[in-house]
């Protein structure tokens, strides 16, 4: 389909996937609307699932009828295909060969609001995992009728952790727990604040990246462990005997007013949390490095107030 002149039928092939793009749920929202009641809950959460697939499709839509002229490294020179000049990219967006990503944040939050627990407690995971396996069937569902290779993806979320956390504010006021931070949870991830040892962490999260197969991304949150490398590689090991994908977080920050190259605190100044070196004060941004990851990526950039709460928020796993 792709036209690769080098592969045989049978044998690996080595590109020609390709997202087609990606609508995020705020599981939170779905939750909060239903007060609570779980009826209520299901029915919210079928209406705003369809709301996802009705956007989804838009966006598929607007790619059928693209000629392979728009982006020829993609779709002529074999980035993703070798498809001729002028030649439509439509058969490609149907039957697998590309996917379409229903995202989803916050199921730590929804989870609490409905059953008043964590989803790491044993009587309330039962029901996280439901929501779970709900967005997965509704994918498989659409997929069977359309041919669109829907599929469940952990939204990273990265600023927008923010931006979902202020419409919850606004349309439900703070809710103890809920939506008193500047920001969700991402995906199915234990909470930041929750204390929990990283082997505990990666072996609950790993269940959840099962039924997240359009993408997930663990983490566990570590001190310098420059001196501790033993204990790095039983976490790797670890990593690779239990999970799909999991990072280890560390900081690497550099003052260069001072030269100080440990962790560059978050404080807190007339209720805006800025980025000052432990060492000789500077605030200024543009004299110092800062790198965090954001979820699926190490950014070295600054942050929205969200998401430098919820970096100042990790606990530590190790």
């Amino acid at each position: 389909m792709a036209n690769a002149g080098n592969w045989e039928p049978g044998k690996p092939k080595y590109y020609g996937r390709f997202n087609q793009g990606v609508v995020t749920i705020n599981l939170p929202d779905v939750a909060l609307s239903s007060e609570g009641n779980m009826d209520e809950f299901w029915k919210i959460f079928d209406d705003r699932l369809e709301l996802c697939h009705r956007a989804l499709r838009c966006r598929h839509d607007r790619l059928c009828g693209t000629l392979s002229d728009a982006a020829p490294i993609l779709w002529q020179y074999g980035a993703l295909a070798r498809l001729k000049k002028g030649e439509k990219i439509d058969k490609l967006l149907y039957g697998g060969y590309s996917t379409i990503s229903l995202g989803y944040a916050g199921l730590y939050e929804c989870v609490k609001y409905m059953t008043g627990k964590s989803h790491t407690d044993p009587e309330a995971k039962p029901f996280a995992l439901q929501v779970m396996q709900h967005m997965n069937d509704k994918c498989a569902e659409w997929k069977a009728a359309e041919n669109i290779d829907y599929s469940l993806y952990g939204t990273p979320l990265e600023s927008t952790t923010y931006k979902f956390a202020k419409a919850l504010q606004r349309r439900f006021g703070i809710v103890k727990g809920i939506t008193d931070h500047g920001y969700i949870t991402n995906s199915y991830h234990v909470n930041v604040r929750e204390d929990i040892d990283a082997f505990t962490k990666l072996k609950f999260e790993s269940e959840f990246q099962r039924l997240s197969p359009g993408g997930a991304i663990s983490y566990v949150e570590v001190p310098n462990m420059q001196d501790n490398l033993e204990a790095v590689i039983k976490v790797m090991q670890f990593i690779y005997d239990n999970i799909m994908y999991a990072e280890l977080n560390t900081k690497s920050d550099y003052c260069q007013v001072c030269g100080y190259d440990g962790e560059i605190q978050i404080v807190e100044d007339d209720g805006k949390l800025v980025w000052e070196c432990p060492c000789c004060g500077n605030r200024d941004q543009s004299k110092m490095n800062v790198a965090r990851r954001t979820c699926g990526y190490i950014g070295t950039q600054f942050w929205n107030q969200g998401r430098t709460e919820e970096i100042k928020d990790r606990v530590l796993h190790l």
